[in-house]
């Protein structure tokens, strides 16, 4: 927390320092709710005697509610009072996880996971935000420190969620996270000024309808959004599927142990948050071509399991790296696209990461289960090559 703060930008008078720092933590605590299921699908899989081949349904609902939220709540925050919207859905949140901690049946667990992925997009509301708080020529670095709160929530939650499963069960997870999340609503409640003007004075359905408008009109948002789709399916193929080999034999590893590969994931990915940076400097192209094709390389140490942990090891913090480079640089250029529609241009892009995600999560436990692991490498591959290939043949036809 303290080197959030130390290295937080600037915001607008009237808003405390401490306030970016404040959303990156809750942007982690929220978005890790929906990665903390991956490490513990075989222990979940079990306790509701679901088939392996289809335990990814677990993370595909969640997205799928996720996806709902981007297009029905986050474009709220164009319309309402965003304090009382954040907070809202913090707290909703920790209800949704009480849930999904004492389920009884699988039946439950689904209905409660699709309810946290809708109430989790409240990241997105807090990065639309920050964006909005930043002044013009530090936005690009504003977002990126927020969004190393996320990278933070979605790599650390493996190890979160593994170290407390070996110690009290699954279960245990979803009950600390709420509490989590009732401490996160509370310092919000405390710290978000309550005087935030409203962006836009246009009735709801107004604002759906003019989502998709938006997307098919702008070159660079279609762009951005369908990079955004296959780099978060090659991100969800590796830590979906990878709890399932580290997990068996010859490994056999603790929750506790494969979770430690979502820290060093982690290395990579915070070393992506001068992406930012570079799109404010004009640099985005270059950095999206070269972390795309580092992301499709990285597939080649990834690939490598189980022969060795190293090379492994070495391919998630490559593809972590690429995956974070590219994410922020493209909600860079998008919140630049319409200032006063920030929420519903983050929303609209953030749909296709979670449809990524979604089809993603279930590619990777449906290969692993006929292909095994190089069947999961390959799918990765196939969709990090095919955002290298959408990158470059735009910029060709663009020249």
């Amino acid at each position: 927390m303290d080197a959030l703060k130390m290295d937080a930008p600037e915001v607008r008078a009237g808003f405390s320092r401490w306030l970016l720092p404040v959303f990156a933590a809750t942007c982690g605590a929220s978005v890790a709710n929906i990665y903390y299921a991956q490490p513990l699908l075989d222990a979940i899989a079990s306790t509701f005697a679901i088939n392996p081949a289809a335990v990814g349904l677990v993370v595909t609902l969640t997205q799928i509610g996720y996806a709902a939220g981007l297009i029905f709540i986050v474009p709220l925050g164009d319309l309402v009072d965003r304090r009382r919207l954040v907070i809202a859905q913090t707290l909703l949140a920790a209800l949704a996880l009480a849930a999904i901690g004492s389920a009884p049946n699988a039946m439950v667990l689904f209905s409660a996971m699709v309810g946290l992925g809708l109430l989790a997009v409240v990241v997105q509301v807090l990065v639309a935000l920050s964006a909005s708080l930043a002044p013009p020529q530090e936005r690009g670095r504003a977002v990126g420190f927020v969004t190393s709160g996320v990278v933070v929530g979605i790599l650390a939650a493996r190890f979160v969620a593994g170290m407390l499963a070996d110690m009290g069960g699954w279960r245990t997870v979803y009950f600390a996270s709420a509490c989590l999340m009732l401490l996160m609503g509370f310092l919000l409640a405390h710290m978000l000024p309550r005087d935030m003007p409203i962006a836009s004075a246009e009735r709801y359905g107004a604002v759906l309808k003019s989502i998709p408008r938006l997307f098919l009109s702008d070159p660079v948002l279609r762009l951005r959004s369908g990079l955004a789709f296959l780099i978060f399916a090659s991100f969800s193929t590796l830590w979906t599927g990878m709890v399932l080999p580290l997990g068996a034999e010859p490994f056999a590893l603790s929750h506790t142990a494969i979770g430690l590969f979502g820290l060093a994931g982690l290395a990579g990915a915070l070393a992506a948050g001068s992406a930012g940076r570079w799109a404010d400097r004009g640099l985005a192209g270059w950095t999206t071509g070269l972390s795309l094709a580092l992301l499709s390389l990285s597939w080649l140490p990834i690939g490598l399991l189980p022969a060795s942990l190293v090379a492994f090891t070495l391919g998630v913090v490559l593809l972590d790296f690429a995956v974070q480079a590219v994410h922020v640089t493209n909600q860079s250029l998008v919140f630049a696209r319409l200032p006063e529609a920030r929420s519903r241009l983050v929303g609209g892009y953030m749909v296709f990461y979670s449809a990524g995600s979604a089809l993603g999560a279930i590619t990777s436990t449906a290969s692993y289960a006929h292909f095994g692991w190089s069947g999961v490498s390959l799918a990765g591959a196939a969709f990090s090559g095919a955002a290298f290939l959408l990158w470059a043949f735009t910029r060709r036809w663009a020249r």
